[in-house]
């Protein structure tokens, strides 16, 4: 069978989003592992089994066990509380670069603040570069939570 052309042009993604956070930094960093790391769900729920190795280098995957899974990135900087960078393929399973961030500052009022940013391009379907913004949102939305929750205990 012949090799066929497709017409397919490179597309970005430029995300970055700012949430205040009722919670000091080490509780939001925490709140960040966790919650990307085994806290990660499907939108149906169901955990995502995504393990994130919290050191320069450290890899970021979901596990399925038996020795397969996805390689979602490598921690490229980590500055615990306040900036964890991962760069990688992330959940594309196709020609793409990802680079995430989030960067935590302190707040006046004993908070913090979170700037969540997320980069890429490559062959990305357009519809997918549509959805990724709501599935960080709702991640973003989870930390919050959870960083306020471990304030408050």
């Amino acid at each position: 069978m012949p090799a066929t052309a497709t017409e397919e042009s490179v597309q970005t993604i430029n995300i970055v989003r700012e949430i205040d956070i009722a919670a000091p930094a080490d509780a939001a960093f925490q709140a960040i592992l966790d919650e990307i790391g085994p806290g990660l769900n499907n939108p149906d729920s169901t955990p995502m089994k995504m393990k994130l190795e919290p050191w320069p280098g450290g890899r970021w995957f979901r596990d399925l066990g038996n020795n397969s899974g996805h390689l979602w990135g490598h921690v490229q900087v980590i500055k615990p509380p306040n900036l964890l960078e991962l760069r990688g393929p992330m959940f594309m399973s196709y020609p793409a670069i990802n680079f995430v961030q989030y960067r935590i500052t302190a707040a006046g009022d004993g908070g913090c603040r979170l700037t969540f940013t997320h980069r890429a391009m490559g062959l990305i379907p357009r519809e997918h570069a549509e959805g990724v913004q709501q599935g960080w949102h709702q991640i973003a939305d989870r930390i919050k939570a959870a960083a306020e929750r471990r304030a408050r205990r």
